[in-house]
């Protein structure tokens, strides 16, 4: 066995446990570091044993068993656990040596861990890691971004460990320098979030406005994984409407509906509203675990406030096929949010992000891989300066034919009472994003009423600003503008 390991993993939680195997199964040797030292020797002797994987107790002695440049991975808990450990191991580092962060790290903590230990001569790196603890063992999607003077003693460890897909290409890609990767990780979390809403609504359609029961709905999931909604979260969603307890009854009845979330959904909504992009599909999500959560609130409310009474008379199999239409749209709607934000963060940042890459590296290993990222991949190909996906030709095709059937469904929902927040949203937005003239203008009129914060002019050049004395009691003094 070597004792002169490739690279160096602390935190031996489910997702560490799993890269270190996954290392190790492509022919790395990895020293391992944990702070509480008996989950080092439970590894050793359990899930790592007979392998070329050598356990420590002590920082110092991991650090003096790899080869240099040192490449110390650290997966652990976001936020000050990771601070703490980085200045645990500034005392044995040398320059050049690299330190990446595996964890869901918010990217502006990257941004500033990567300049501090730049200062320092040293070199971080922050890698979104999607895939789950399955994904993590056998190949997740990763999306590596920081130092980039790093990336090419790392490119040989973390390409061949990620998702490989059926063209025979590894999903990992160097993302930008910064916190790019764990930008585009945290927007994938958001996109995440969207998909799950949106399969929870057309689950809770189906549930209640049809009244089908959950072996019906497990045959349509089986049916739509075999056609364009081809993806993990419909994969995993047909499963675990077959899923029975020992009673044969199904487990998705027994589960209390109160979701939880980590965060980066919520970091998602915040970074498009600091950069004003409409991020509002994400946001829907977020806000519907949010409301999920006062259980107690809304089972009180239940008692008191009064619902549409109507009963669904309509065709069942024609509102099944409106239902997979209107998935498939809102979907594209939520990727194309996501994308814009990331085109915006950008510029703001001068990551130069590769979108079609991004979208590659999302095929295989990661939690919302789908058959359509394929055809994303290939819109930013054709045009890398697309402005936004859904006026890509074969999205603009696919929205034309669906975008009836969003209305018939969020019709539908809003007509029998059922939530549905992200359908609706995505509507609206497809809806604006298609008006040529919005009502924003009587919105700046009102804020130049009350606020002479000025206006433009149809008549005009754009960046031209006027204001009207509305009264004729104010002054010419108006408010200064901004756009965020």
């Amino acid at each position: 066995m070597s004792t002169i390991s490739n690279i160096g993993v602390a935190g031996l939680a489910v997702m560490g446990e799993n890269l270190v195997l996954n290392m190790e199964s492509k022919g790395f040797t990895v020293s391992v570091f944990n702070r509480t030292t008996s989950k080092v020797d439970n590894f050793i002797s359990g899930g790592g044993a007979g392998k070329n994987i050598i356990g420590f107790h002590t920082i110092k002695e991991m650090i003096a068993s790899l080869e240099r440049p040192r490449k110390v991975m650290m997966m652990l808990k976001a936020g000050k656990v990771v601070d703490d450990f980085i200045e645990q191991l500034l005392p044995y580092l040398e320059q050049g040596d690299i330190v990446i962060d595996g964890g869901n790290s918010n990217y502006h903590d990257t941004q500033r861990r990567v300049a501090y230990l730049e200062e320092k001569g040293l070199l971080f790196v922050g890698t979104g890691v999607s895939g789950g603890e399955e994904g993590a063992l056998k190949g997740p999607s990763i999306m590596p971004g920081g130092s980039v003077a790093a990336w090419k003693d790392l490119e040989p460890i973390l390409v061949p460990i990620s998702a490989k897909v059926d063209d025979g290409t590894f999903c990992c890609s160097w993302m930008g320098k910064g916190g790019a990767g764990h930008f585009v990780k945290m927007v994938h979390n958001g996109i995440e979030y969207g998909d799950m809403q949106l399969i929870c609504e057309s689950y809770h359609i189906m549930k209640d406005v049809l009244k089908m029961s959950v072996d019906e709905m497990h045959q349509v999931f089986s049916r739509w994984n075999e056609g364009e909604l081809s993806s993990y979260l419909i994969e995993i969603t047909r499963d675990i409407l077959a899923y029975k307890d020992e009673g044969g009854n199904p487990v998705i009845d027994s589960i209390l509906d109160a979701a939880g979330q980590k965060g980066t959904g919520k970091w998602t909504v915040i970074a498009a509203l600091d950069m004003g992009i409409p991020l509002s599909l994400i946001s829907e999500s977020v806000f519907a675990r949010c409301l999920s959560s006062q259980k107690e609130e809304r089972v009180a409310a239940s008692r008191s406030l009064q619902g549409p009474e109507s009963e669904f008379s309509g065709d069942k199999e024609e509102l099944l096929s409106a239902l997979e239409k209107a998935l498939y749209l809102a979907k594209v709607i939520s990727y194309a949010q996501g994308f814009r934000l990331l085109q915006e963060a950008s510029t703001d940042y001068g990551w130069e992000l590769n979108y079609g890459e991004i979208a590659r590296i999302w095929r295989g290993g990661c939690i919302i891989r789908s058959a359509f990222l394929d055809k994303i991949t290939e819109a930013y190909h054709e045009n890398p300066n697309l402005s936004n996906l859904l006026l890509a030709p074969f999205f603009k095709n696919k929205v034309d034919q669906a975008q009836q059937s969003l209305r018939t469904v969020v019709a539908s929902a809003v007509s029998n009472g059922i939530p549905a927040p992200c359908h609706s949203s995505a509507l609206n937005f497809y809806d604006g994003f298609r008006t040529a003239r919005l009502p924003a203008n009587l919105l700046q009129a009102q804020r130049d009423f009350f606020g002479a914060h000025t206006y433009e002019r149809i008549d005009k050049p754009r960046g031209e600003f006027f204001h009207t004395n509305w009264t004729g009691e104010g002054g010419n003094t108006t408010s200064s503008a901004y756009s965020r």
